[in-house]
């Protein structure tokens, strides 16, 4: 299904991003321009800007436009029900090490339908509260044939558009299924230093698993939060 006009002025900007062309702080394209470029009507540009900013990419500045996100935002794992966006529940966050790959923890392995013995790419990252303070330890796990055909996943740098997005250009492949799995247990003593709490300690774990069209697995991610700060709430219709 092609892209409409504004989701086509959304991936170019996107893309232009990613390649460098903007950095954070810097002031992008105005409306005017870009509606002569594309020769589209500004409200259409306007709905293009606000699919970057649900993304957490874009920050509208009074009087100045819109300019690039400076500090980047992810989400715990889990909860990534359709038309949510990366501002929902999206927060700032700090990558841990550099992405490696390495053989997953057995329930890992099953959850992306892996071989005894196979790598998967991992990559960790720390979600953070207003203060500064852990919320959220997150392991992403990435099978072979998703890390083959995304280079950019094992590198160390943020990925602009969010990694769900740069799969999809690279490979074709979307989530069209979610399945989350939540546990308690206690956090391990090196999940208790990184998330700053004393050990032992209760800790959520949220298994996330998104599955593409074929029931294939496109990524698992687990995030471990600690019980103080954890809070879950569902709406729902009854009767």
């Amino acid at each position: 299904m092609p892209l409409l006009k504004y989701e086509q002025i959304a991936e170019d900007l996107r893309i232009r991003m990613a390649n460098g062309e903007f950095g954070p702080g810097d002031l992008l394209p105005s409306g005017r321009d870009l509606a002569e470029q594309w020769t589209v009507s500004r409200a259409t540009v306007v709905k293009a800007y606000d699919i970057l900013r649900n993304d957490g990419l874009v920050v509208a500045r009074q009087g100045a436009g819109f300019t690039v996100a400076e500090t980047p935002i992810a989400r715990p794992a889990g909860g990534r029900r359709a038309g949510s966006t990366r501002v929902s529940g999206g927060a700032p966050y700090r990558r841990l090490g550099v992405p490696d790959r390495t053989v997953p923890p057995s329930h890992i392995a099953h959850a992306l339908g892996l071989k005894p013995g196979e790598e998967a790419l991992r990559r960790i990252r720390l979600v953070l509260l207003d203060d500064g303070s852990p919320h959220s330890l997150v392991t992403a796990w990435f099978p072979p044939a998703v890390a083959d055909a995304a280079p950019r996943l094992a590198l160390k740098g943020p990925i602009a558009e969010g990694t769900t997005l740069y799969v999809r250009r690279e490979t074709g492949r979307f989530p069209v299924e979610g399945v989350d799995v939540t546990m308690v247990r206690l956090a391990t003593e090196e999940e208790a230093g990184l998330l700053d709490v004393d050990a032992p300690t209760a800790v959520a774990v949220v298994l996330h698993v998104a599955l593409d069209e074929d029931r294939q697995a496109l990524v698992c991610e687990e995030g471990v939060t600690p019980s103080h700060v954890f809070e879950q709430t569902d709406n729902y219709p009854m009767g």
